[in-house]
């Protein structure tokens, strides 16, 4: 029954995460500890995520695709970055709704992922809180010594990439807050890519090969471009009439009388969880080409400049937005 601890901590690591943990390194989750060998001639990279109820996800989201969006979520960070995922540290936070179904629930999504992206847990905590509930995650991958790609790096004249579409993650919680007017089909495709986005893991090596400067959009393209930006020490300008629309994303744009307004949504709704990144001209039709091996949408949406900061473009004339993206608190 929702609301009722059926196990203590203890209880949980064995029945439900024990399953779930890496066969060597992760030593049955019997442990304080984790014992990862080094990698000759790699480099460690971890990144860390946590979402909170009704701030990352909402209470009616169901648990599996909110283990599922915390995965995912992690992933981004390490492809943005060149790197291959292996494996986690976790913390639960279970809130007084969270028994043991829907432990059992949150664990289901897991599983499902740790599959398809071939990484396995490695330890963390589960304990119970009266707030609301909240998970973390620290993935951890592997990328050859001194590649790993990072924001700084982008060169003046480098051309400014990103993957799949723009806007699905705002729109889809939009829809999930029943806030939109679409048809059915369209409304569910934006919530799945709300409550479990795909990272671009399958584009890590064009992206460690080719380029100069790399992030993901999780608080808005343009808030991350702008975090690109200033690491590297440019300016870069996008053309907002090329921001990369879902099916679902253009049904919802051709409604809309402003356009303008409607693609500024967009570009700073966050949630996409896709990579945007520089790279040198010469390097543009490589990475077409890869992208069509993955069956990848790839679209070149700016450049890279003198000076600083994001300068967005609509009908050839540079655009004022007030608010970039999602601010962390």
């Amino acid at each position: 029954m929702a609301g009722v601890d059926v196990a203590g901590e203890f209880e949980t690591i064995r029945r439900l995460f024990a399953p779930l943990a890496h066969p060597e390194w992760g030593r049955g989750l019997r442990d304080d500890v984790a014992v990862i060998p080094s990698k000759p001639g790699h480099d460690l990279v971890l990144t860390k995520d946590a979402i909170v109820e009704g701030v990352h996800f909402l209470p009616a989201d169901p648990l599996d695709t909110v283990a599922r969006k915390l995965m995912r979520v992690n992933l981004s960070d390490l492809a943005a970055k060149g790197a291959e995922p292996f494996g986690y540290l976790l913390a639960c936070h279970w809130s007084e709704r969270c028994g043991w179904p829907e432990r059992m629930t949150f664990v289901d999504g897991l599983r499902a992922d740790q599959k398809a992206f071939g990484v396995a847990l490695l330890g963390g905590d589960t304990v119970v809180t009266p707030g609301p509930a909240s998970f973390s995650m620290t993935l951890m991958g592997w990328t050859p010594k001194g590649r790993t790609v990072a924001r700084m790096g982008a060169r003046v004249g480098d051309l400014v990439f990103v993957t799949g579409n723009i806007g699905d993650g705002w729109l889809g919680l939009q829809a999930a807050q029943e806030k939109l007017t679409l048809e059915a089909d369209r409304i569910a495709a934006l919530l799945e890519h709300y409550r479990t986005p795909t990272p671009r893991v399958e584009f890590i090596g064009p992206i460690r090969a080719y380029a100069s400067a790399s992030i993901d959009i999780s608080d808005g393209l343009i808030a991350d471009l702008e975090h690109m930006a200033a690491a590297s020490g440019v300016g870069i300008e996008i053309d907002l009439e090329v921001t990369p629309r879902s099916a679902a994303g253009q049904a919802w744009y051709d409604g809309r009388v402003d356009e303008q307004a409607a693609l500024e949504s967009l570009v700073t709704g966050g949630d996409d969880y896709e990579v945007a990144f520089s790279a040198s001209p010469r390097d543009e039709a490589t990475l077409r080409r890869e992208a069509g091996r993955r069956h990848l949408r790839l679209t070149r949406i700016g450049r890279v400049t003198t000076g600083e900061g994001v300068v967005a473009r609509f009908a050839g004339q540079p655009v004022t937005i007030d608010r970039s993206g999602f601010a962390h608190g």
